[in-house]
């Protein structure tokens, strides 16, 4: 297969007249800013659930610097009141179109936490105050837009619409929902990254092209009427039925590598090359297959003009295996290069509607993405959020902003599919790099732009920190690949995983003047590392800080498996290499292993055999990550459905264990933290029911002891952060302890302090190494 003809280039449009203006130092969120940049309008209003930073790591950032390099007046209107419309106004009506979205974050994943409790704060917030936002930010704006300019077309965006695009099992009202597009009654929903529609859609717009006409740009979806005379020449493939599915292509099994599924279909896995015939011109070839046993062979319909439909919502809606399916033929449908458009109705009779979804955006080149990053960013927040002094440290500090003021984000997209991860369904599986050059470059203006750089970048990385220029050996068999995972089970033998050009950027980046150390602070894919020791050797020497995350989620087959993620015989690969690599550095350094609790396929004793692991192997992790089902990812499926969808969905398919109830989900956390004296009466009761009461005792090869301390529900940590206070302050636990200096309560002799993963804190000038009692 052919890879997908790639669309105009963002650099390829003509500007629109308004560039004449230049760029703005900041996007202005005022009248009084429009004026003084000469504006008397906007063209485009973007409204957004976080505060505006002007960094490129914020999407509205990068969509309104995008828009304005082709051109546009762009304004912003950041966290506004919702409670009317009036907020909306701030800026006018907008010449062409208002630009919604709930900010970088899925606007209920912000507000609550996998067990449904209300965060207390929001990281995208001026001091990190929580509640500037509404739960579903994406519909409400909307609306607001609407009651504000009833004229104005909406477009819809970010991670919140992209994720619900389709109808969709709603964690928080444990059902499934409608598409976004169709509660929202925005005029057209962007997903994924949005750069090339964004662009393409503008400059219609401003063309005059009524927005309702613009129903062939990829990375886009968009409400129709089923007897619309555009479906004149579509082939429709029907898939809503779970055991007889419409006339689709074999879905490929995830366990099998391309070549096996070659040779199973007869062929080879490079596409062949087909000779020209005399005149110099390529012959047509009609590829045929058998349907069903009784209609013989037919031909393929071409997948440029070919629909698959999927259940409709009000078929979904009381049918978990019927979701699981559509949801394993969504995932089928993501690659750029041989994806097909999705239709799925919504409502009956004369109200009925179909969500359409056109293909994939085809991802920028290296070229596009240097564009993207090398605009004007400010690279701080905007000055209406600074304090009295002009700057933002204090009360008005933005927790995400600080995470990121000197990274520098070299990639998107990740080829690992892990099933409870929504990347891939995001930005996708191929990989997106910019220049080395690029790159460069960006450490040297934060060097000499942003203010406290002290010559410490905290990272070079993206969604994950080591695929930066890796992909597919063949942009042709790219095109016609259809795993979910190019690592899972093994290492795809298509895929290059030389680590190379990564080892010379980190080196020509630490080598920049004025730059003292380079870390990488995004998470590792560790069995694509252990491809390359030298590439952990040059990681453990120069840019791991004393500890390294990784996330191995967890050390059982089962629920790996339900993960798509390696075995920990590659844990323990990796940390043999960067244990090697940390002594010949003469350095002491640690691995910080990241598991879940409660994913599904999760069986108890899976997680009882997860502690003994953890306990075996010295760690005391304070931190614990239960299962969070985000919309659209495959994990998510699995935990509405209780089945696997990737592999075949039926009736009598594979179940899943589903780990849900309170009780259960509290067990799961609970041998996460093992040492942690509050769940000790809950592990007991749990290890006697399991027939493992062998593991209560008071010996080191015990999980937990068979005494129990007085407790109040406190949990104290080196880690302040890491702490959990006290449910109800009691006299007994102020005699049993003495205030530290920090903060930290310190226990006295006789009582166990536990710590951060089992590993020593990090000594600071305010936290000193002292005897530590264990």
């Amino acid at each position: 297969m052919k890879p997908p003809k790639a669309d105009k280039a963002l650099t390829a449009y003509r500007p629109y007249w308004a560039k004449r203006f230049g760029p703005a130092p900041f996007l202005p969120m005022s009248r009084a800013e429009m004026q003084q940049l000469g504006w008397d309008e906007c063209d485009i209003v973007i409204v957004s659930g976080d505060a505006y930073v002007d960094h490129p790591s914020f999407g509205m950032a990068v969509i309104g610097r995008t828009l304005e390099a082709q051109g546009f007046r762009v304004g912003i209107i950041a966290q506004p009141d919702w409670h009317s419309a009036e907020p909306f106004m701030a800026l006018g009506r907008p010449k062409l179109f208002f630009g919604v979205a709930a900010g970088n974050m899925d606007s209920m994943i912000n507000h609550y936490t996998a067990d449904r409790k209300i965060r207390r704060d929001d990281a995208y917030t001026p001091g990190g105050v929580a509640g500037k936002r509404p739960d579903r930010a994406t519909l409400v704006y909307t609306q607001r837009c609407r009651e504000a300019y009833k004229d104005v077309p909406v477009v819809i965006g970010g991670i919140e619409a992209s994720l619900r695009r389709i109808a969709h099992y709603d964690y928080w009202s444990d059902k499934v929902r409608r598409s976004i597009l169709v509660d929202s009654k925005a005029d057209l929903l962007l997903y994924g990254n949005a750069e090339r529609a964004i662009v393409e859609i503008a400059h219609r717009l401003a063309q005059r092209q009524p927005i309702e006409s613009i129903t062939d740009v990829r990375g886009t979806a968009f409400m129709r009427r089923p007897d619309d005379p555009g479906l004149a020449g579509w082939f429709e493939i029907d898939s809503t039925s779970v055991d007889a599915p419409g006339k689709v292509d074999e879905i490929v099994n995830p366990y099998m590598t391309t070549e096996q599924v070659a040779a199973a279909q007869g062929a080879d896995c490079a596409t062949q090359s087909v000779k020209p015939d005399a005149d110099g011109s390529q012959p047509i070839q009609i590829v045929r297959r058998t349907v069903t046993k009784t209609d013989g062979r037919a031909i393929t319909p071409p997948r440029e003009r070919s629909v698959i439909r999927l259940p409709a919502f009000e078929q979904l809606k009381g049918d978990p295996v019927l979701y699981a399916h559509a949801n394993r033929v969504l995932h089928l449908e993501t690659n750029p290069g041989n994806a097909r458009a999705l239709v799925q109705r919504h409502g009956e009779g004369a109200t009925a509607r179909d969500v359409w979804l056109n293909p994939p955006p085809i991802p920028l080149s290296t070229a596009e993405m240097d564009h993207v990053f090398d605009l004007p960013y400010a690279r701080s927040p905007h000055p209406t959020y600074a304090d009295e002094h002009g700057k933002h440290d204090g009360a008005t500090k933005i927790p995400a902003w600080e995470m990121i003021r000197f990274s520098v984000n070299i990639m998107r997209g990740c080829f690992g599919g892990c099933t409870f991860c929504s990347i891939t369904e995001h930005e996708g599986r191929i990989i997106q790099s910019r220049s080395e050059a690029s790159v460069l470059r960006e450490i040297e203006d934060i060097r000499d732009k942003v203010a406290g750089f002290t010559g410490v970048v905290s990272d070079l990385g993206g969604p994950t920190a080591n695929m930066w220029h890796i992909g597919c050996k063949s942009k042709e068999i790219e095109a016609a690949c259809r795993k979910p995972s190019c690592v899972y089970p093994g290492i795809c033998p298509n895929l290059n995983t030389d680590h190379g050009p990564l080892i010379q950027l980190y080196r020509k980046a630490r080598a920049i003047k004025g730059v003292k150390k380079i870390l990488i602070g995004s998470g590792l894919r560790y069995d694509l590392a252990i491809e390359s020791p030298e590439y952990i050797n040059e990681l453990v020497t120069h840019h791991v800080g004393g500890y390294l995350k990784i996330a191995p989620e967890h050390t059982e087959g089962g629920p790996l498996s339900k993960m798509m993620k390696p075995g920990i015989g590659t844990y323990d690969r990796f940390k043999q290499l960067f244990e090697a690599a940390s002594a010949a550095a003469g350095k002491k350094q640690y691995l910080i292993p990241y598991f879940i609790a409660a994913h599904p396929g999760t069986a108890d004793e899976d997680m009882m055999n997860l502690a003994v692991w953890l306990k075996r192997n010295g760690f005391r992790a304070d931190q614990v990550q239960t299962f969070y089902p985000s919309p659209m990812a495959t994990a998510t499926a699995m935990y509405h459905s209780g089945k696997n969808p990737l592999k075949k969905v039926t009736r009598d398919s594979e179940k899943v264990d589903i780990v849900k109830g309170e009780r259960r989900r509290r067990l799961h956390k609970a041998f996460l933290r093992y040492h942690d004296a509050n769940n000790w009466p809950l592990l007991r009761e749990a290890l006697k029911e399991m027939g493992r009461a062998d593991l209560i005792g008071n010996g080191k090869h015990h999980l937990i002891p068979s005494f129990q301390p007085v407790t109040d529900g406190g949990y104290v940590s080196e880690r302040r952060k890491n702490s959990t206070p006290p449910s109800k302050p009691s006299q007994r636990l102020q005699q049993r302890t003495s205030p530290d200096p920090r903060g930290i309560v310190t226990p006295k002799d006789g009582l166990i302090l536990t710590q951060h993963t089992g590993l020593p804190p990090r000594e600071t000038k305010l936290a000193p190494k002292r005897a530590r009692r264990r």
